[in-house]
């Protein structure tokens, strides 16, 4: 069939219309040359410790020779990793790959029963545990007794005295390491030392093994585990450097990582497109410590930063903020939820660079549209598709809509996993007969290509049969001053079927319910303003910060 990609007009220059898929055959290709490339750079620093790329080539290599050579794993085997961003991630991430063995990317703030389905799920054999966490895998194993556990302590990797001591004040001083005893665990450090003595084999990894399974929220049911190929982050990896790299300096730039390395935004973007380019990463070990963070950033010189809406936000309310040098800064990235006009425009005024927003999903690794880094200003839109991606929209019966229109946004590329890990029937939900990837997200597009969402299919309100989309009430909302966050969801109504509720966290605490009725009076139509207003001291987010408007609806949470 003809289709037309009204986008590829309104590219930035210096932005193909495809990628070469055979640049690299796999993410281990990608990390060799950058190992050739910027050996003696700095590749990822944490907590003032920094290691360089001859550095991660070395200790990723020891812990690789452990997993093959100690615990005799195969090729295909999956590993699960369980820590936040600190310096053991990327050295056990590329150990992993370069084993031939599979990623399997853990949320350390998992329960117990979240653990166990996913290393079930996943029939993973090892369990790679940060000491703060270690009491929840001790309640997990002892029901697995086939996993295998290598445990750290946050310290580990920081060189002597400042790792023994960050060690110390966590465990006796801030309560944050409860006790655990995980029989036959073996320490991080160990596994080093004994993969040393390993000649590590010749493995080469092709296109079509798989490198991550990635899983996601779960918010349609069971958590899933996207498959991801090598080719399809390789794939992904390209698509997204092609895009931000006509903005590049090689081996000279920093970007900041306060995403986790287990979410696929931060893995692809800051951890892989960024090692092509020789960048050093930042990595954030808990940025929900906000004045910590921004005494992070003050001395940092960095040159690029990615995140999500609230993140943003955060940083903009933390005293000293305004103190940080942006003068090597020159991009900044949102995804990972809608980035709101009134977060954008503060950022462009304390920064001086304009916040683009992209849009991507777990189960396409993950960028699919990006905005221009040359926006002169917010625009509400998604951007355009990446190199070699096809997005278009359709209705309720499959067919494609024309511009303008809202429907479903759907995806082709490159990119798009190889489906849900052994859920066929899932995997038929989302991908269609021709290829697509359905996103369950309400989208549109203009003239120009650039793509809209309206908002996520199941967020989607009805009032008195109109539409209202959760994420235009919160965008209007957020422009009132005294708003800190704003979360809209429908409630049942006699009279309308559905009506709007607001939940808002203030910023000044004078701010009335009335005064955000009067305000939404005057700038939303009648069936789109909230019935209903609610304040509350913070809202549910997601591991990454995204606002799950999910527990709101949850009657028994949202109280």
């Amino acid at each position: 069939m003809s289709f037309d990609r009204p986008w590829l007009a309104h590219y930035p220059a210096g932005v193909p219309a495809e990628i070469d898929l055979n640049e690299f055959t796999s993410i281990n290709d990608v990390f060799e040359t950058a190992l050739q490339k910027y050996g003696d750079k700095t590749a990822f620093i944490n907590m003032g410790k920094s290691l360089t790329y001859a550095e991660l080539d070395r200790l990723s290599r020891d812990f690789a020779g452990y997993l093959l050579g100690d615990l005799k794993l195969k090729k295909g085997d999956r590993v699960a990793i369980m820590m936040p961003n600190c310096l053991q991630y990327p050295v056990a991430l590329f150990g992993v790959l370069r084993a031939g063995l599979t990623v399997v990317n853990t949320n350390p703030m998992y329960t117990a029963r979240e653990l166990k389905h996913q290393m079930v799920d996943s029939g993973a054999s090892v369990l790679l545990v940060m000491d703060n966490f270690g009491k929840v895998a001790q309640e997990v194993l002892a029901q697995l007794p086939g996993v295998r556990a290598i445990t750290t302590g946050l310290g580990d990797m920081l060189g002597f005295p400042k790792g023994a001591i960050v060690n110390l004040v966590l465990k006796h001083v801030k309560k944050m390491v409860p006790d655990y005893a995980i029989p036959g665990a073996v320490r991080f450090r160990d596994t080093l030392t004994l993969g040393r003595m390993h000649q590590l084999p010749q493995i080469s990894n092709a296109p079509e093994d798989l490198a991550f399974l990635q899983y996601t929220g779960g918010t349609t049911g069971v958590s899933k585990g996207a498959m991801l190929t090598h080719r399809n982050m390789v794939a992904n990896m390209q698509q997204a450097a092609a895009w931000v790299g006509t903005n590049i300096k090689q081996g000279e730039e920093k970007i900041v990582t306060a995403l986790p390395l287990y979410h696929i935004f931060a893995l692809t973007a800051n951890c892989l497109v960024f090692m092509k380019f020789g960048a050093s990463n930042l990595l954030i070990t808990n940025p929900r410590d906000m004045p910590g963070f921004v005494k992070e950033l003050k001395g940092s010189g960095f040159t690029a930063i990615t995140g999500v809406n609230t993140l943003f936000n955060g940083l903009l309310h933390t005293p000293g903020f305004d103190q940080v040098d942006f003068s090597r800064l020159h991009l900044t990235l949102g995804g990972g939820m809608a980035v709101q006009r009134a977060v954008a425009d503060k950022w462009k005024q304390a920064t001086g660079v304009t916040l683009a927003e992209a849009y991507g999903l777990t189960e396409t690794a993950p960028a699919v549209c990006i905005n221009p880094l040359d926006l002169r200003e917010y625009n509400g839109s998604i951007g355009l598709p990446v190199p070699s991606t096809d997005v278009c929209i359709k209705g309720e019966d499959g067919a494609m809509l024309p511009m303008g229109e809202i429907g479903e946004l759907c995806v082709q590329g490159p990119q798009v996993m190889k489906g849900y890990w052994q859920r066929p029937e899932e995997t038929a939900k989302v991908i269609d007969a021709d290829g697509w990837l359905h996103t369950g997200d309400m989208a549109k597009m203009d003239a120009q290509g650039y793509f809209y969402i309206v908002d996520r299919k199941k967020d989607m309100i009805l009032v008195s049969g109109f539409n209202v989309y959760p994420n235009e009430v919160e965008d209007v909302i957020a422009m009132m001053p005294g708003v800190l966050e704003v979360a809209a969801i429908g409630v049942p109504d006699d009279k309308s079927g559905e009506a709007v509720k607001v939940f808002i966290v203030k910023k000044d605490p004078a701010l009335t319910a009335e005064q955000v009725k009067a305000f939404c009076h005057e700038n939303l139509t009648g069936y789109k303003r909230p019935k209903l207003v609610e304040f509350r001291n913070e809202l549910p987010k997601s591991n990454v910060g995204k606002i799950l408007r999910k527990e709101l609806r949850d009657p028994v949470k949202a109280g």
